[in-house]
């Protein structure tokens, strides 16, 4: 029993359109019964102020005494209109109290019939003015609306309880409610059938893209005949498209990865190989620096690797405080040794602190390949420069050098992953430009390839927008 509440419970409590918009019916329906409420209490009051009902009544009843000049005749009419209409009102129930009528001689001012409501209570005396009128007075502590109307016998006074707004809410409120609770099921009815065959296109979308197979990045191919299902459908075969370059991306770069890893690991073999086997101890030596080298090579690439990887995680760290200039000085001087072994005379541009908030893995990343990459392909004895500077709120990096630069057919793909330019001797992996495009796009910045030093070689410009402070 109790699963089965829970089971009910759960499925009441689960948001759908359909209940959405049947609750959003039955909101419309007490807005407009508030509406038409709000509506017939500004019109009532609008029309109080004048009460033409009450007017026309006492008119009528004084003019239907004006054939009448015997007091006890006139007093008997008047009774039986005041009985008469009490008992009307109290069969209708639409105005509240009871309405009473008091009858004067117009010459003497002598009462000749009150209702017994006013026999025992001092009421205002009536005015001499000639034209019918509506005045409001207390009795008892209880609000009257006053008509007093007279012609050459008589003065007609009638007593009508005062309606209060609370009164004529409250009685209005439920006239109206049976009229929307009679109309609400077709409503309903007409929105729930609505609501379903519009949803229709939806399920049918989705019973579509639930069949596809896992491995199914193809077009939804659904074509989507309403205005409002072409967005999703568009979406969604956006979505796939992407999906599948990234796929496609993956495959290449684990085909190329491995085989990039297989050609250090076949010379890592093969002079292991001449290690074991070998009886010459210079042919030993000679395979043990390859080994070594190989190894090394292997390393780097491994490296590299994880560097690209974690540049397209979509987890980015946190910006951190950082002075630039600094920590440059201090990559340049790692990077020293290999200059000096090379003959490469490796400069620095850069104030004397530069502080910054930003992405420290993905800079480090992009400072450290391009120096790497000048320092592997300048040959020996060349230069490689190095420029740091902050303009505005953008950060921007430079490396020149005047090696054999790049030629312009190849500069849109030295960007891609595991691509090698020609014309030069260097090894190389081909990713260190693929990391430095991706810690760049990962911060936001632009790497444009430009000219390098003395018109000679090649160099590279980063500017990364920095975060307001």
């Amino acid at each position: 029993m109790k699963h089965a509440l829970r089971s009910a419970w759960a499925w009441l409590a689960e948001p759908t359109l359909m209940r959405r918009s049947v609750a959003s019916v039955l909101v419309a329906f007490v807005v407009v019964w508030a509406v038409l409420l709000g509506y017939n209490f500004v019109n009532y009051k609008h029309t109080i102020t004048r009460d033409p009902g009450l007017m026309k009544y006492g008119d009528a009843v004084l003019d239907s005494l004006a054939s009448i000049t015997d007091p006890a005749h006139a007093a008997t009419a008047v009774a039986a209109t005041d009985h008469w209409t009490n008992i009307r009102r109290r069969q209708i129930g639409l105005l509240p109290g009871v309405q009473m009528h008091e009858l004067l001689d117009a010459a003497s001012g002598q009462r000749v019939f009150a209702s017994p409501g006013l026999q025992n209570v001092a009421v205002p005396p009536a005015s001499q003015r000639a034209e019918p009128f509506i005045e409001e007075a207390a009795l008892q502590g209880r609000s009257f609306r006053i008509y007093t109307g007279r012609n050459a016998r008589w003065v007609l006074r009638v007593f009508e309880t005062k309606r209060t707004d609370s009164n004529f809410l409250q009685y209005n409120g439920r006239a109206l409610l049976p009229y929307l609770l009679l109309a609400s099921p077709f409503v309903l009815l007409a929105v729930w059938l609505s609501v379903r065959h519009g949803l229709r296109p939806l399920q049918q979308l989705a019973s579509r893209i639930a069949q596809r197979g896992q491995d199914d990045l193809q077009s939804v191919g659904f074509n989507a005949r309403h205005r409002e299902l072409k967005p999703l459908e568009q979406s969604l075969d956006h979505l796939f498209a992407q999906l599948r370059q990234k796929v496609e991306r993956e495959r290449a770069f684990v085909q190329d990865a491995a085989h990039e890893i297989r050609t250090p690991l076949a010379v890592i073999t093969a002079q292991a190989h001449v290690m074991a086997r070998s009886p010459s101890e210079e042919e030993r030596t000679q395979a043990q620096a390859h080994l070594e080298q190989a190894i090394a090579r292997t390393s780097h690439l491994a490296q590299q690797l994880l560097d690209l990887a974690a540049l397209d995680d979509a987890q980015r760290p946190a910006p951190r405080d950082l002075d630039v200039a600094q920590w440059l000085r201090g990559a340049l001087a790692q990077a020293a040794p290999q200059a000096i072994a090379r003959q490469i005379e490796l400069s620095l541009a850069a104030p004397d602190t530069l502080p910054a908030r930003l992405d420290q893995p993905a800079f480090e990343s992009i400072a450290h390949n391009l120096i790497d990459n000048a320092l592997r392909y300048t040959p020996h004895g060349g230069n490689v420069a190095v420029a740091l500077r902050h303009t505005g709120a953008v950060l921007q990096l430079s490396v020149q050098d005047d090696g054999p630069g790049i030629p312009a057919s190849e500069q849109q793909r030295v960007f891609e992953r595991f691509y090698r330019g020609t014309g030069h001797a260097a090894n190389g992996s081909g990713l260190g430009l693929a990391i430095v495009r991706q810690a760049v796009l990962r911060m936001g910045g632009q790497v444009q390839i430009g000219v390098g030093l003395n018109g000679k070689g090649v160099g590279f410009f980063v500017s990364i927008p920095l975060p307001h402070a």
